[in-house]
């Protein structure tokens, strides 16, 4: 999952080549529901999903809509090594959402002090980006709002969707998305896509959106929507030896600095909670 996730960064930076932003999310959510949806119809799980729309919609624009446009974006300047270790910061973001949502043990000294050392990591990053001309420190801060973004979507999963097979509720988000963002396509994109631009749009659709999401769901319902952000540890390794080989990025000082940093504070920031007594009268989720 953590190598699946960690190729997405090098397929959007080749799919912007020729590509619109709102194109790419478009045709990313488009393919990849289409895929699904034969299974998701057999399957019956469909039409269970279809009875929790409002939530899959929510978790359909925090997970995919926002996080995929912002993405495609930030990658007209950002290289794809930078952009997957900045999302690495994911796990950060969970703990304090995870705080927020009622979860008291998820803020502990080590944790607090895992979310500190990742401040440092990204500050170093960050730092050493914005030296560079061609890099915009608002398109850093999309890769941070999508890190945001990752961290809060597999919550609304846990807590409201639990009902929803994984493959109706990506089916369905999907193809949501997919719909939203026709006119958007169809209104910014400007220039005739290349071969290669198509051809990373059709693998970040297969292999990063519609197998990515099924196996995500089914990890989520695994391990709990905190503990699920931990696949990001890899991610930022996988982007980063992609863009060098494939890209010709070249690595800063600030990313070899700022990596093992933050992949530390990531590490300390999803450590494992103590256990929590269940309550004698549980609450059935609605």
């Amino acid at each position: 999952m953590s190598l699946i996730w960690g190729v997405p960064y090098l397929l959007i930076s080749i799919s912007v080549e020729s590509l619109a932003p709102a194109t790419i999310v478009a045709g990313r959510t488009g393919i990849a529901a289409l895929l699904l949806l034969p299974i998701a119809v057999r399957q019956g799980s469909l039409e269970i999903a279809l009875r929790f729309w409002p939530w899959i919609l929510a978790f359909g624009v925090i997970e995919m809509a926002i996080p995929f446009i912002l993405l495609g974006h930030a990658e007209q300047t950002l290289p794809s090594g930078l952009t997957g270790l900045l999302v690495a910061t994911v796990p950060l973001f969970g703990a304090v959402v995870a705080f927020i949502l009622g979860d008291h043990h998820a803020l502990t000294r080590t944790r607090i002090l895992g979310l500190c050392i990742g401040v440092v990591g990204v500050a170093l990053v960050v730092g050493a980006a914005s030296g560079d001309g061609d890099i915009r420190l608002v398109n850093v801060a999309e890769v941070l709002v999508v890190a945001v973004c990752y961290a809060i979507a597999p919550f609304i999963t846990d807590r409201k969707l639990a009902e929803v097979p994984g493959i109706g509720l990506a089916t369905l988000a999907l193809g949501m998305v997919a719909i939203g963002y026709l006119v958007p396509a169809a209104l910014t994109q400007d220039e005739t896509p290349t071969g290669r631009s198509i051809g990373a749009l059709v693998a970040l659709a297969i292999i990063c959106t519609a197998i990515a999401f099924v196996i995500f769901f089914a990890l989520i319902r695994e391990v709990g929507p905190a503990q699920a952000t931990v696949i990001t540890f890899v991610n930022p390794i996988v982007a980063l030896a992609l863009g060098v080989v494939v890209l010709d990025e070249t690595l800063s000082r600030g990313q070899l600095l700022g990596l093992p940093v933050v992949l530390a504070g990531c590490w300390l920031a999803a450590g494992k909670r103590p256990p929590v007594l269940a309550p004698a009268n549980p609450v059935p989720a609605d």
